[in-house]
């Protein structure tokens, strides 16, 4: 009895000097280093908007009297609406740790039924925009169910995708393109999103507006309401997204099929931005939408980043084209720059996320 009562009162003590063993414990990342890693990893939208501020100062010290002007500020909102509005697309897919490589042949697909609906069927164009929505969406679908259902990866799944859509493109177009004259004569709504007006000596499009305000409703979306937060919950970790009761291929489903509006929404400002519709346009839509992304500091990885840096990184890229362009530097200087802001990018999320290590 006296054994079991020491052991007993041992046990006891040890339970009272639990708390205090656990409390002395000291996280030792305390320094600024640290401080600024955290903060970096809490506000991702930070990192790509000291890159465009920078950027734009530097470039306006070099070339201030045409650079800070009205007309070369907007330029780069029009140049950037295109791959902003496929960036934004982009931005969801690899939210949930995917990728989407055909989102620049939805945008063009899109953009083509809306023309061939129109002058081939004689369709009126509302009604050719409204079904080349819904073929975007509808490919958007097919990427979505093959990745959440059949289980395919992404990259795989969209790869194929891209090459899927390209090649129904330019056979059901017979590579035709519809003139701008035609479409300004005929069918002029399909160039809505091309439509300018002025504020204060600056000129902006539909398609610019348009670009800013889905920036501005996606991230209020992803921030406040339960679909944006599964949406992140299915990036950072989807087996425990799963076990806490979200709906994992459903939440995945409705991201590809978002993305895919969004890029046939694309694909109507892109006809406003060119004036007509050709099936080679845009081909490149899927390299610049991953450029903004990752610029812009979401996470390849899944599950962080924010849909304002999207916005950012897609601003850098114009800053960069325009300033170079301005200063009379070889273009191929631009792709360079471009790069190395790519890699440094992949570079600051790697040193960030060890934050959550």
């Amino acid at each position: 009895m006296a054994d079991r009562q020491d052991t007993k009162e041992g046990f006891e003590d040890a339970l009272k000097s639990a708390p205090e063993t656990i409390a002395a414990f000291e996280d030792r990342r305390t320094g600024i280093v640290h401080r600024i890693q955290h903060t970096l990893h809490t506000t991702p939208a930070l990192v790509p908007l000291i890159v465009l501020l920078i950027s734009i100062a530097v470039f306006g010290v070099l070339k201030s009297s045409t650079f800070f002007t009205p007309f070369a500020l907007t330029l780069i909102l029009q140049q950037v609406q295109i791959v902003g509005i496929l960036a934004a697309a982009q931005s969801l897919v690899i939210l949930t740790a995917g990728i989407d490589l055909s989102v620049g042949a939805i945008m063009v697909l899109s953009s083509v039924v809306m023309g061939q609906f129109t002058f081939r069927y004689g369709i009126p164009a509302p009604i050719s925009i409204a079904c080349g929505l819904a073929c975007g969406t509808l490919c958007g679908f097919i990427n979505g169910w093959l990745v959440a259902k059949v289980k395919l990866p992404p990259f795989i799944v969209t790869l194929g995708m891209w090459q899927i859509i390209l090649a129904t493109n330019f056979l059901y177009s017979a590579n035709e393109t519809i003139r701008s004259q035609d479409i300004e004569a005929n069918a002029p709504f399909l160039q809505f999103f091309g439509t300018t007006f002025e504020i204060g000596g600056a000129r902006l499009t539909i398609g610019v507006v348009f670009m800013l305000l889905l920036m501005l409703v996606l991230a209020y979306v992803l921030r406040h309401t339960a679909w944006g937060r599964h949406v992140y919950a299915v990036g950072d970790d989807p087996d425990a997204a799963a076990l806490s009761g979200v709906e994992v291929s459903r939440v995945l489903i409705s991201v590809y099929m978002l993305s895919g509006l969004i890029c046939a929404f694309a694909g109507w400002a892109l006809i406003g931005r060119i004036g007509s519709v050709s099936p080679t346009s845009g081909q490149l839509g899927n390299i610049d939408s991953i450029t903004a992304v990752v610029i812009g500091g979401i996470s390849l990885f899944g599950g962080r980043g924010s849909i304002m840096g999207t916005l950012f990184g897609a601003l850098v890229v114009g800053v960069f084209t325009l300033g170079l362009r301005l200063l009379g530097a070889d273009a191929q200087w631009t792709y360079l720059l471009i790069g190395v802001l790519i890699i440094g990018a992949v570079a600051v999320d790697q040193w960030i996320r060890k934050v959550s290590v």
